[in-house]
């Protein structure tokens, strides 16, 4: 199948074939044809799988179809996204897809000045990409009103339930008109995703493709045994070797992956940390060297990663694994995307049994245990 078996417009083929994507994703191939019937969805889908373009896309084909004679400044289309990275990574998505539709389009987060994010709204946007708390400043403020919305996108609402979002959403929702065309994401199904669902959805047709328990053939899985005071040495190990052009490496605090970055830095691995702690300019200009292959090794904790999308993305390291097994599937889908082969290489110390126990568990195999390092 390809992007114009879809019945996709030629604007937006053109700026998927620049991009590189000849095939749609599964999600993206039963998605998109319902959301341009008109249909409310329920995705169920981790990240990795395209879902970012299988709603990006159709709102952006009925905008241009759509669209007044005479143009207006109001918002049409709504994506609500837990986090800057998330929303930040959306918003260029909607500038790669519609580079030859000239729809305005901005993005509305906090931990910055608002006066820009302002000023753009107020030049007319018909979508609007927005973290919850930021949202609600604006809109109190009565810089935003979302009367005229006609597109209603959560995105990762599993994540944004985890973050304490669920009353900043659900005042969010009030202030919607309640004919809308509404899409709903989340990686799980669980009983409170499904509640809040069931709240905002019509007649939804549901989707789900590669269930958080799954992880892709394309990413090869290993697992090294090892003392907690030897993981730098490993790692180091590690990325001595030049196959590894760039990684993403996984750490549960923000403590942590500050000192991995000193660590990795003082040996001449070229390194940036990317967590809550950081300035909104510190973390972009972390992921834009590290997506530009300036900086080698990104180190992130997992609710900042959220977001972070990039090409041929080789290796994953888990320095430190989850707590939450779910959660190991997500680290190392940032890799094997589109088609491309990816590593994912854990760490695991005495302590951490428990949770790779529970991670073979939910995935359903074993992972590769490598023996043969100079710190087992």
């Amino acid at each position: 199948m390809t992007f114009q078996d879809l019945n996709l417009i030629p604007e937006l083929t053109l700026a998927l074939d620049k991009k590189g994507y000849k095939e749609p994703t599964p999600i993206q191939q039963q998605a998109i044809p319902h959301i341009l019937s008109g249909k409310d969805i329920f995705g169920c889908a981790q990240t990795g799988t395209g879902k970012t373009a299988a709603f990006a896309l159709p709102i952006l084909q009925l905008l241009h179809t759509n669209k007044p004679a005479v143009p207006q400044k109001t918002i049409k289309a709504l994506v609500l996204a837990p986090t800057r990275e998330l929303a930040l990574q959306i918003s260029e998505n909607f500038k790669e897809y519609g580079r030859n539709l000239g729809i305005m389009h901005t993005t509305v987060f906090g931990g910055v000045n608002q006066n820009p994010q302002v000023n753009a709204i107020k030049r007319g946007v018909s979508i609007l990409v927005a973290t919850p708390g930021r949202l609600l400043d604006l809109m109190q403020q009565g810089f935003i009103k979302l009367n005229s919305i006609e597109y209603f996108v959560l995105d990762e609402a599993d994540r944004m339930l985890d973050m304490g979002f669920i009353n900043d959403i659900k005042k969010v929702i009030t202030k919607l008109p309640v004919k809308k065309h509404t899409m709903f994401f989340s990686a799980t199904a669980a009983p409170d995703i499904m509640k809040l669902a069931n709240t905002i959805l019509k007649n939804p047709v549901s989707i789900a493709v590669t269930p958080v328990s799954s992880t892709t053939t394309l990413v090869k899985q290993s697992v090294y045994y090892v003392k907690k005071e030897s993981k730098r040495n490993l790692l180091k190990h590690i990325l001595k070797s030049a196959t590894i052009e760039s990684a993403l490496v996984f750490t549960r605090t923000k403590r942590g992956a500050d000192k991995v970055v000193k660590e990795l830095n003082s040996n001449g691995i070229k390194a940036e940390a990317i967590h809550g702690n950081k300035s909104q300019n510190a973390r972009e200009r972390a992921l834009k060297g590290f997506k530009d292959r300036t900086i080698r090794v990104l180190v992130a904790t997992d609710i900042a990663s959220r977001g972070i999308d990039v090409d041929k993305l080789s290796h994953v390291i888990n320095y430190e694994l989850p707590e939450q097994a779910e959660t190991y599937v997500h680290r190392i889908g940032r890799t094997g995307r589109a088609g491309a082969n990816g590593i994912a290489i854990s760490f695991c110390t005495q302590d951490e049994m428990p949770y790779l126990k529970d991670i073979t568990k939910l995935i359903k195999k074993d992972i590769e245990v490598i023996k043969s390092h100079p710190f087992a």
